[in-house]
Protein backbone atom coordinates (compact mmCIF):
# COMPACT_ATOMS: atom_id res chain seq x y z
CA UNK A 1 0.00 0.00 0.00
CA UNK A 2 1.28 3.48 -0.83
CA UNK A 3 1.70 5.83 2.11
CA UNK A 4 1.51 9.60 2.46
CA UNK A 5 4.56 11.80 3.17
CA UNK A 6 4.14 11.57 6.93
CA UNK A 7 5.75 8.33 8.19
CA UNK A 8 3.31 5.67 9.38
CA UNK A 9 4.34 4.00 12.65
CA UNK A 10 2.49 1.04 14.19
CA UNK A 11 3.43 0.19 17.78
CA UNK A 12 2.58 -2.95 19.73
CA UNK A 13 1.92 -1.67 23.25
CA UNK A 14 1.84 -5.20 24.66
CA UNK A 15 -1.73 -6.36 25.34
CA UNK A 16 -2.31 -8.06 21.97
CA UNK A 17 1.01 -8.51 20.15
CA UNK A 18 -0.33 -10.96 17.55
CA UNK A 19 -3.03 -8.53 16.42
CA UNK A 20 -0.44 -5.76 16.10
CA UNK A 21 1.76 -8.07 14.01
CA UNK A 22 -1.17 -9.02 11.74
CA UNK A 23 -2.06 -5.36 11.17
CA UNK A 24 1.53 -4.52 10.25
CA UNK A 25 1.64 -7.51 7.89
CA UNK A 26 -1.57 -6.37 6.16
CA UNK A 27 -0.09 -2.89 5.70
CA UNK A 28 3.21 -4.30 4.44
CA UNK A 29 5.33 -2.58 7.08
CA UNK A 30 7.29 -3.58 10.18
CA UNK A 31 6.19 -2.77 13.69
CA UNK A 32 7.96 0.26 15.13
CA UNK A 33 10.65 -0.42 17.72
CA UNK A 34 9.83 0.20 21.37
CA UNK A 35 11.03 -1.43 24.57
CA UNK A 36 8.34 -1.83 27.21
CA UNK A 37 9.29 -3.55 30.42
CA UNK A 38 8.92 -3.26 34.18
CA UNK A 39 11.26 -2.06 36.87
CA UNK A 40 11.78 -4.24 39.92
CA UNK A 41 9.05 -2.37 41.80
CA UNK A 42 6.50 -2.98 39.04
CA UNK A 43 6.60 0.46 37.43
CA UNK A 44 6.44 0.51 33.63
CA UNK A 45 9.54 1.52 31.69
CA UNK A 46 9.16 2.70 28.07
CA UNK A 47 11.91 3.47 25.56
CA UNK A 48 11.00 4.42 21.97
CA UNK A 49 13.94 3.15 19.93
CA UNK A 50 13.31 5.01 16.67
CA UNK A 51 12.37 8.53 15.62
CA UNK A 52 8.67 9.41 15.59
CA UNK A 53 9.11 13.14 14.90
CA UNK A 54 6.24 14.26 12.69
CA UNK A 55 5.04 10.67 12.30
CA UNK A 56 1.47 9.37 12.15
CA UNK A 57 1.53 6.95 15.09
CA UNK A 58 -0.97 4.15 15.77
CA UNK A 59 -0.80 2.37 19.12
CA UNK A 60 -2.40 -1.11 19.24
CA UNK A 61 -3.62 -1.73 22.78
CA UNK A 62 -6.90 -3.26 23.92
CA UNK A 63 -7.40 -2.38 27.58
CA UNK A 64 -8.34 -5.94 28.48
CA UNK A 65 -7.28 -7.81 31.65
CA UNK A 66 -5.11 -6.88 33.41
CA UNK A 67 -7.09 -3.73 32.66
CA UNK A 68 -5.31 -1.24 34.91
CA UNK A 69 -1.87 -2.41 33.82
CA UNK A 70 -2.71 -2.26 30.11
CA UNK A 71 -4.38 1.14 30.47
CA UNK A 72 -1.45 2.60 32.40
CA UNK A 73 1.05 1.22 29.89
CA UNK A 74 -0.90 2.85 27.06
CA UNK A 75 -0.90 6.21 28.86
CA UNK A 76 2.86 6.03 29.47
CA UNK A 77 3.58 5.11 25.84
CA UNK A 78 1.39 8.01 24.68
CA UNK A 79 3.37 10.39 26.89
CA UNK A 80 6.66 9.10 25.48
CA UNK A 81 5.43 9.42 21.88
CA UNK A 82 3.99 12.90 22.53
CA UNK A 83 7.24 14.15 24.04
CA UNK A 84 9.10 12.75 21.01
CA UNK A 85 7.14 15.17 18.77
CA UNK A 86 4.87 12.74 16.92
CA UNK A 87 2.62 14.42 14.37
CA UNK A 88 -0.55 12.57 15.40
CA UNK A 89 -1.30 9.80 17.87
CA UNK A 90 -4.16 7.36 17.29
CA UNK A 91 -4.98 4.82 19.98
CA UNK A 92 -6.38 1.63 18.46
CA UNK A 93 -8.30 0.17 21.41
CA UNK A 94 -10.20 -2.84 20.00
CA UNK A 95 -11.61 -3.55 23.46
CA UNK A 96 -12.34 -0.54 25.66
CA UNK A 97 -11.91 -1.51 29.30
CA UNK A 98 -14.42 -0.11 31.84
CA UNK A 99 -16.97 0.19 29.00
CA UNK A 100 -19.67 -1.36 31.20
CA UNK A 101 -19.32 1.40 33.79
CA UNK A 102 -20.80 4.03 31.50
CA UNK A 103 -23.60 5.36 33.73
CA UNK A 104 -24.69 5.71 37.33
CA UNK A 105 -27.23 3.09 38.34
CA UNK A 106 -27.33 4.14 41.99
CA UNK A 107 -26.03 6.91 44.22
CA UNK A 108 -22.29 7.54 44.77
CA UNK A 109 -21.14 5.46 41.79
CA UNK A 110 -18.39 6.59 39.39
CA UNK A 111 -18.79 6.80 35.63
CA UNK A 112 -15.48 5.11 34.98
CA UNK A 113 -15.82 4.89 31.19
CA UNK A 114 -15.87 8.70 31.14
CA UNK A 115 -12.90 8.91 33.51
CA UNK A 116 -10.89 6.66 31.19
CA UNK A 117 -11.84 8.86 28.23
CA UNK A 118 -10.58 11.92 30.11
CA UNK A 119 -7.29 10.17 30.93
CA UNK A 120 -6.71 9.16 27.29
CA UNK A 121 -7.39 12.64 25.94
CA UNK A 122 -5.34 14.36 28.64
CA UNK A 123 -2.40 12.04 27.92
CA UNK A 124 -2.28 13.40 24.37
CA UNK A 125 -4.23 11.01 22.14
CA UNK A 126 -5.63 12.70 19.02
CA UNK A 127 -7.96 9.95 17.79
CA UNK A 128 -9.55 6.71 19.01
CA UNK A 129 -10.30 3.59 16.97
CA UNK A 130 -12.38 0.94 18.72
CA UNK A 131 -14.78 -1.98 18.19
CA UNK A 132 -18.27 -2.58 19.55
CA UNK A 133 -18.44 -0.35 22.59
CA UNK A 134 -20.84 -1.75 25.16
CA UNK A 135 -22.88 1.42 24.70
CA UNK A 136 -22.52 3.52 21.56
CA UNK A 137 -23.02 6.70 23.60
CA UNK A 138 -19.48 6.29 24.99
CA UNK A 139 -18.31 7.93 21.77
CA UNK A 140 -19.72 11.15 23.20
CA UNK A 141 -17.38 10.92 26.21
CA UNK A 142 -14.55 12.06 23.93
CA UNK A 143 -13.90 15.52 22.46
CA UNK A 144 -11.67 13.96 19.79
CA UNK A 145 -12.63 11.83 16.75
CA UNK A 146 -13.76 8.29 17.59
CA UNK A 147 -14.01 5.67 14.84
CA UNK A 148 -16.40 3.07 16.23
CA UNK A 149 -16.40 -0.11 14.14
CA UNK A 150 -18.39 -3.31 14.60
CA UNK A 151 -17.42 -6.95 14.16
CA UNK A 152 -21.00 -7.92 13.20
CA UNK A 153 -20.13 -8.25 9.48
CA UNK A 154 -17.06 -10.38 10.19
CA UNK A 155 -18.97 -12.67 12.56
CA UNK A 156 -22.13 -12.90 10.47
CA UNK A 157 -20.18 -13.65 7.28
CA UNK A 158 -18.64 -16.65 9.06
CA UNK A 159 -22.10 -18.11 9.63
CA UNK A 160 -23.13 -17.30 6.06
CA UNK A 161 -20.13 -19.23 4.80
CA UNK A 162 -21.22 -22.17 6.99
CA UNK A 163 -24.65 -21.95 5.31
CA UNK A 164 -26.21 -21.00 8.64
CA UNK A 165 -28.70 -18.47 7.32
CA UNK A 166 -32.30 -18.12 6.25
CA UNK A 167 -35.59 -19.26 7.78
CA UNK A 168 -34.12 -22.21 9.71
CA UNK A 169 -31.93 -19.84 11.76
CA UNK A 170 -33.04 -17.65 14.64
CA UNK A 171 -30.73 -14.94 15.98
CA UNK A 172 -31.13 -14.48 19.73
CA UNK A 173 -30.44 -11.39 21.82
CA UNK A 174 -29.52 -12.46 25.37
CA UNK A 175 -31.23 -9.35 26.78
CA UNK A 176 -33.35 -6.38 25.74
CA UNK A 177 -30.30 -4.10 25.58
CA UNK A 178 -28.74 -6.12 22.78
CA UNK A 179 -31.73 -6.16 20.44
CA UNK A 180 -30.30 -3.62 18.00
CA UNK A 181 -27.13 -5.69 17.60
CA UNK A 182 -29.04 -8.94 17.16
CA UNK A 183 -31.45 -7.35 14.69
CA UNK A 184 -28.53 -6.19 12.52
CA UNK A 185 -27.07 -9.69 12.69
CA UNK A 186 -30.41 -11.30 11.76
CA UNK A 187 -30.83 -8.92 8.84
CA UNK A 188 -27.50 -10.01 7.40
CA UNK A 189 -28.49 -13.68 7.72
CA UNK A 190 -32.06 -13.07 6.53
CA UNK A 191 -33.21 -14.83 9.69
CA UNK A 192 -35.78 -14.34 12.43
CA UNK A 193 -35.15 -12.74 15.81
CA UNK A 194 -35.81 -13.83 19.40
CA UNK A 195 -35.15 -12.07 22.69
CA UNK A 196 -34.41 -13.52 26.11
CA UNK A 197 -35.95 -11.68 29.04
CA UNK A 198 -33.18 -11.49 31.64
CA UNK A 199 -32.77 -10.03 35.11
CA UNK A 200 -29.51 -9.23 36.92
CA UNK A 201 -29.94 -9.41 40.71
CA UNK A 202 -26.25 -8.47 41.04
CA UNK A 203 -23.21 -7.97 38.74
CA UNK A 204 -22.10 -11.03 36.73
CA UNK A 205 -25.22 -12.93 37.83
CA UNK A 206 -28.08 -13.38 35.37
CA UNK A 207 -31.48 -14.98 35.74
CA UNK A 208 -33.19 -16.11 32.52
CA UNK A 209 -36.90 -15.51 32.69
CA UNK A 210 -38.57 -16.04 29.33
CA UNK A 211 -38.10 -16.18 25.54
CA UNK A 212 -39.85 -13.78 23.19
CA UNK A 213 -39.98 -15.44 19.77
CA UNK A 214 -40.05 -18.91 18.24
CA UNK A 215 -36.91 -21.06 18.57
CA UNK A 216 -38.42 -24.56 18.40
CA UNK A 217 -36.84 -26.75 15.70
CA UNK A 218 -34.42 -23.99 14.65
CA UNK A 219 -30.68 -23.42 14.89
CA UNK A 220 -30.12 -20.54 17.31
CA UNK A 221 -27.25 -18.04 17.23
CA UNK A 222 -26.87 -16.02 20.43
CA UNK A 223 -25.32 -12.63 19.62
CA UNK A 224 -23.66 -10.40 22.22
CA UNK A 225 -20.87 -7.85 22.46
CA UNK A 226 -18.93 -9.34 25.39
CA UNK A 227 -18.56 -12.82 26.86
CA UNK A 228 -17.20 -12.39 30.38
CA UNK A 229 -17.98 -15.13 32.90
CA UNK A 230 -20.25 -16.87 30.33
CA UNK A 231 -23.01 -17.18 32.92
CA UNK A 232 -25.56 -15.34 30.79
CA UNK A 233 -24.47 -17.17 27.65
CA UNK A 234 -24.63 -20.70 29.03
CA UNK A 235 -27.96 -20.10 30.79
CA UNK A 236 -29.35 -18.70 27.56
CA UNK A 237 -28.09 -21.76 25.67
CA UNK A 238 -29.78 -24.08 28.16
CA UNK A 239 -33.14 -22.34 27.98
CA UNK A 240 -32.97 -22.36 24.18
CA UNK A 241 -32.35 -26.10 24.27
CA UNK A 242 -35.23 -26.53 26.72
CA UNK A 243 -37.48 -24.66 24.25
CA UNK A 244 -36.60 -26.98 21.39
CA UNK A 245 -33.67 -25.35 19.57
CA UNK A 246 -31.84 -27.95 17.41
CA UNK A 247 -28.34 -26.49 17.62
CA UNK A 248 -27.04 -23.48 19.51
CA UNK A 249 -24.17 -21.22 18.49
CA UNK A 250 -22.89 -17.98 19.95
CA UNK A 251 -21.14 -14.96 18.45
CA UNK A 252 -19.51 -12.08 20.30
CA UNK A 253 -16.93 -9.42 19.52
CA UNK A 254 -15.00 -9.55 22.78
CA UNK A 255 -14.04 -12.78 24.53
CA UNK A 256 -12.92 -12.01 28.08
CA UNK A 257 -13.62 -15.52 29.44
CA UNK A 258 -13.12 -14.63 33.09
CA UNK A 259 -12.99 -17.19 35.87
CA UNK A 260 -14.55 -20.54 34.90
CA UNK A 261 -16.04 -19.25 31.63
CA UNK A 262 -14.28 -21.82 29.43
CA UNK A 263 -15.38 -24.69 31.66
CA UNK A 264 -18.97 -23.45 31.56
CA UNK A 265 -18.90 -23.25 27.76
CA UNK A 266 -17.35 -26.70 27.40
CA UNK A 267 -20.08 -28.28 29.54
CA UNK A 268 -22.94 -26.31 27.95
CA UNK A 269 -25.23 -27.19 25.01
CA UNK A 270 -23.31 -24.71 22.82
CA UNK A 271 -21.99 -26.21 19.59
CA UNK A 272 -19.54 -23.38 18.86
CA UNK A 273 -18.66 -19.91 20.16
CA UNK A 274 -17.31 -17.50 17.54
CA UNK A 275 -15.40 -14.41 18.68
CA UNK A 276 -13.02 -11.86 17.19
CA UNK A 277 -9.42 -11.34 18.29
CA UNK A 278 -9.91 -7.93 19.91
CA UNK A 279 -8.68 -9.70 23.06
CA UNK A 280 -6.03 -12.45 22.92
CA UNK A 281 -7.45 -15.87 23.81
CA UNK A 282 -5.59 -17.12 26.88
CA UNK A 283 -7.15 -20.61 27.13
CA UNK A 284 -7.94 -22.80 24.14
CA UNK A 285 -11.18 -24.73 23.70
CA UNK A 286 -12.43 -26.86 20.81
CA UNK A 287 -15.73 -25.00 21.06
CA UNK A 288 -14.20 -21.54 20.49
CA UNK A 289 -13.32 -20.16 17.06
CA UNK A 290 -11.43 -16.86 16.70
CA UNK A 291 -11.79 -14.58 13.67
CA UNK A 292 -9.29 -11.82 12.93
CA UNK A 293 -10.22 -8.14 12.68
CA UNK A 294 -6.72 -7.28 11.39
CA UNK A 295 -7.67 -6.89 7.68
CA UNK A 296 -10.52 -4.55 8.61
CA UNK A 297 -8.39 -2.54 11.05
CA UNK A 298 -5.49 -2.26 8.59
CA UNK A 299 -7.86 -0.83 5.98
CA UNK A 300 -9.12 1.67 8.55
CA UNK A 301 -5.59 2.67 9.54
CA UNK A 302 -4.58 3.06 5.90
CA UNK A 303 -7.55 5.34 5.25
CA UNK A 304 -7.02 7.44 8.38
CA UNK A 305 -3.32 7.78 7.58
CA UNK A 306 -4.00 8.93 4.02
CA UNK A 307 -6.91 11.20 5.01
CA UNK A 308 -9.40 9.12 3.04
CA UNK A 309 -13.07 8.77 3.90
CA UNK A 310 -14.06 6.01 6.30
CA UNK A 311 -17.64 5.99 5.02
CA UNK A 312 -16.65 3.18 2.69
CA UNK A 313 -15.85 0.94 5.66
CA UNK A 314 -19.19 1.62 7.29
CA UNK A 315 -21.16 1.25 4.04
CA UNK A 316 -19.70 -2.08 2.88
CA UNK A 317 -20.62 -3.69 6.21
CA UNK A 318 -24.31 -2.73 6.21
Amino acid sequence: MSLNKSPLKIFNVGANPRLAEEIAECLGIKLADAEIKKFADGEVSVIIRESVRGADVFLIQPTCPPVNENLMTLLIVVDAIKRASAGRITAVIPYYGYCRQEKKTRGREPITAKLVANLLVTAGIDRIVTFDLHTWAIQGFFDIPVDHFTAIPILSDYFKNQNLKGEDIVVVSPDAGGVQRARAFAKRLNSSLAIIDKRRPKPNVAEVMNIVGDVSGKTAIIVDDIIDTAGTLTKAAQILKDHGAKKIYAAATHGLFSGEAIEKINSSPLTEVVISNTIPLRVNSEKIRVLSIAPFLSEGIYRIHNNLSLSYLFEIWK
